[in-house]
């Protein structure tokens, strides 16, 4: 551990998660990253590209080549110019939303593509035994939350607990009442998953500068609350959500089939916080597991797996010596 982790004043840490966008898909035209420039996509996107396992595997024939400019999400990308955005943050899996999501609770995923069932709704959804970050905050009392975060119910140890809706995470960051670590979800329609068949009729759904305005209003909280000084805050998506990118990630792990498991897609990671580096472009190899890596940095905890112990724990993300940020405007 980093001596400037013995003395960090970090005592909040914000995972918000957004759902199936990459890399250039969000981020390819902002100055100065590894990005390339594609067509411009419909806000809201037209189709929800297959990003299962099969089709990350054909991706170079098959994924969609398009992407969001600075006009889609104007705020993204003001995040990005006055703190850090990571250039080289991949997911854990190459596929779709559910292993990423066990990832970036436990470091660890039984599966490679979303379960048969009805996976969202909990109570039919498999349940693994994986150790994992809420765990070890539990053995180390320190406190944790999941808002609005389905694959926690399909943890042994943590399905049912410290589970809120994702509006009561607003509510609890200005009342400056938020614990340790806090995993934070949007609603359906403001994740920014790009829309089902079943949301055709919605057309709020998959628009990217709602989504965007809700995590804004997320980051606001933090703010009214008083929390901000002690925050850090990490806006990254789940999955490549089947858009191309040109970046292909190394391969560290295989799947039981012999073809790539981790790392999947490169995502977008967008490093907030009083102590986030100004202006920075962080091209560090690192993945969802590195959030985790950096709790337990921050919070002295133990690796619980060898993917935990070996990532990158976000430090170039970070400058806490010198003077802290002001909030973003």
């Amino acid at each position: 551990m980093g001596e400037h982790r013995m003395a960090s004043p970090i005592r909040h840490v914000i995972i918000i998660v957004k759902e199936n966008h990459g890399f250039d898909n969000y981020f390819g035209t902002f100055p100065g990253v590894a990005g390339a420039v594609m067509a411009h996509s419909p806000n809201p996107p037209t189709v929800d590209p297959d990003h299962r396992h099969a089709a990350w595997l054909s991706r170079a024939k098959t994924a969609v080549r398009e992407q969001f400019l600075k006009t889609d999400i104007p705020q993204y990308f003001s995040y990005a110019k006055q703190f850090t955005l990571c250039d080289r943050y991949f997911t854990d899996v190459a596929g779709p939303s559910t292993p990423n999501h066990l990832m970036l609770i436990a470091g660890d995923s039984p599966i490679i593509d979303n379960p048969s069932t009805k996976y969202r709704t909990g109570p039919s959804a498999p349940l693994y035994t994986l150790p994992s970050l809420p765990e070890a905050l539990g053995k180390a009392r320190k406190s944790w939350g999941n808002y609005g975060g389905y694959a926690f119910a399909m943890i042994h140890g943590l399905a049912g607990k410290n589970s809120f809706p994702s509006d009561q995470f607003a509510r609890d960051a200005k009342a400056g009442k938020l614990p340790a670590v806090s995993w934070v979800y949007a609603p359906h329609a403001l994740s920014e998953h790009p829309p089902d068949p079943q949301d055709a009729k919605d057309p709020q759904v998959g628009n990217v500068t709602l989504g965007m305005q809700w995590t804004v209003e997320q980051v606001n909280a933090v703010v009214a609350g008083g929390l901000w000084p002690s925050s850090a805050v990490f806006i990254t998506w789940d999955d490549w959500g089947g858009w191309f990118d040109h970046v292909d990630p190394p391969e560290v792990e295989k799947w039981k089939d012999g073809s790539q498991f981790r790392y999947g897609g490169r995502v977008p990671c967008l490093v907030l916080g009083p102590y986030a580096r100004r202006g920075h472009v962080s091209s560090t190899l690192r993945s969802h597991v590195s959030l985790l890596r950096f709790c337990v940095a921050t919070f002295g905890l133990k690796p619980w797996n060898a993917r935990v112990t070996s990532a990158d724990d976000m430090t170039d993300c970070f400058d806490f010596k010198g003077p802290p940020a002001p909030p973003p405007n």
